[in-house]
This record gives C-alpha cells, structure tokens and sequence, in this order.
C-alpha cells in the first residue's frame, strides 16, 4: 500500500477567451524573466546595466527556443517525419519537446554575436547568467510535471510520481511508454523533481564559488562551473528516464552529450585558468562601454528634445 506519493496535477492548461495557456510555457516564461533579473543584478555589479541585458535577451531567447526545438526534432524525426508523424506538430511547441542543448547552442551563439557587436565581455555575461540558467531551468521543470512527461522508471519510493487520466496532459497516455500495462497505481521517479533540486543547488553553489574565488579564478569560469554542474547532473537524472529516445551502444543519446559536454566544460575550465583574462581589466572595459552608451543616449535625448522645440517654434 502506497502512503506517501508525489501527486500529478489534473490541469495543464486553462483557457482565456478562445486562447488555451498552457503552464508548460508559463513555466519557461517564468524561468525566463527570474533569469533576467538575476544576471542583471550580477552584470551590473561588473559595471554593465539592465538594457543590455534585456536587448540581450531579445536576441538569444527566440533563438534559444529555436535552437531547443530544432535540436528535439532532429533526434526525434520519427515524430515528425515518421508514419504516424505529423510535421505541423514542429510547429506545435506547446505539445513539450524542447531540447536544452539546442537552445545553449543557439541561444548562446547569439548573445554572443550581440555582445561581439556591441563590445561587451563575453565571459562576464558567462559569469553573470551561469547560475541564472539553473534557476530558469529549474523553474521550467515543472512544465514537465503539469503535462505528465519526461518521468523515470516504476519506483516504490514515497516520494515517487503519481500519474492520473484527468485533463488534458500530453502524458497521460504514455504511462510505462514501452506499450505495456503499468498496474494501478504504480509510481514513477520524478525526474524533474530531481532536475529542479540539483539545479538549485548548483546556482547556490556557483554563487558562492563565485563570491569565494573572485580573485582566484579567471573570467569565464563560473560559466563552465555551470557546464560541468548541469551535465554532470544530467547525465544520471537522464539514465532515469523511461521515455522513448534513440541509443547507442545502449546508452541514450542525450547520455552521451551530456557526457561530452561535461568534458568540453571541464577543459575550458582548466584552459581558461591558463589563457583566459581576469575579471577586474573586463570589468573596467564594460564599465567603459556603459558609460559612453550613457553618454551617447545623453546626447541623443538632447538632440530630440531640441529638434521638439524648434517644431514647436
């Protein structure tokens, strides 16, 4: 008999009008705007300001979410492209499916491409969003947990996952998802649970690295803190899983990025002790730069208020 247990939601969306909102993605937005304000407080402490973050994240959001979606579709054609696919579902983003590799890819391709342009230091931003990431990641787990999806195997643990049939839950028809029958009442690992813990603990972590090592470690490197920290804890929450993905040699793929990613941070890590730039000469340059962007908008401000006056004249 089962005493204690995680309970399902019975909603995953609720209607306003004709519109369905779905909490999956309130959950990412959510996710979105608490990472917002926690690398704004940490990138103005560097010198920066709050427009640069949010002209930042107008860039890399959109193209993180591409990056996320384009990656779930290309390791899961048979979704889209197979015979019982539908390739309009790519469009329905609202149905789950986001790969998290895809949108650090892209999204992060892009904040770099703006920082370039605009000449603010990439690493500090690193720095600055590292553990911002794991809180909006953490945050959006729990989109997970409101459509019944992504859970791990059968477990007898109290705090294992119970799913239910009400509502609209894409997960609900998925229950086992090898085509079996799970007896009544079976519980499932809660593997965003899992995600959403460890994720904390590593944003907490990174900042007090961060605070404890300031002048020991190079710019750049609580960001690779953040790589090492996520795929290592990826890569056992990820071995949890029961939902259908391609393998090789019996072990998932996504395992196996993890796995590879984990050694790319980890050797950033060690190459930036050794070539990278300290934070103090960076964070005197973003100083700059906020400056005469201040400067420049003075002037600019100046000129219309000018140009108002002789129209009005």
């Amino acid at each position: 008999m089962t005493l204690s247990y995680i309970p399902s939601p019975t909603v995953s969306e609720f209607i306003i009008g004709s519109w369905p909102i779905h909490f999956y993605a309130l959950c990412i937005l959510v996710g979105v705007v608490l990472a917002v304000w926690i690398t704004t407080v940490r990138w103005k402490k560097l010198g920066g300001n709050f427009d640069q973050i949010l002209d930042i994240t107008l860039c890399s959001v959109p193209a993180g979410i591409i990056g996320a979606r384009v990656y779930h579709i290309i390791t899961t054609p048979e979704r889209f492209f197979g015979p019982t696919g539908n390739w309009v579902d790519m469009f329905r983003i609202w149905n789950g499916g986001l790969g998290i590799w895809g949108g650090v890819a892209l999204g992060g391709l892009a904040a770099w491409a703006w920082c370039r342009h605009k000449h603010y230091p990439m690493a500090l931003l690193g720095d600055s969003i590292a553990p911002a990431l794991l809180v909006a990641q953490a945050v959006g787990r729990l989109g997970n947990w409101f459509n019944q999806e992504l859970y791990g195997a059968p477990t007898t643990l109290p705090w294992g996952l119970k799913l239910n049939n009400v509502g609209t839950a894409i997960g609900q028809s998925e229950r086992c998802y090898d085509g079996a029958s799970c007896p009544v009442g079976t519980l499932f690992h809660p593997t965003f649970l899992y995600e959403m813990i460890w994720n904390l603990i590593g944003a907490a972590l990174i900042i007090w690295l961060g605070r404890k090592t300031a002048h020991a470690l190079k710019a750049g490197s609580q960001f690779t803190m953040y790589v090492m920290w996520y795929t290592a804890g990826r890569t056992w929450i990820e071995a949890l899983r029961i939902d259908f993905a391609h393998e090789f040699l019996g072990v998932r793929i996504n395992v196996w990025v993890s796995i590879a990613v984990f050694v790319a941070g980890a050797v950033a890590f060690i190459l930036g002790q050794r070539y990278g730039s300290e934070t103090a000469p960076l964070a005197e340059r973003l100083r700059t730069v906020s400056e005469a962007e201040a400067a420049q908008d003075a002037q600019a401000a100046q000129s219309s208020d000018k140009e108002t006056r002789s129209a009005k004249r």
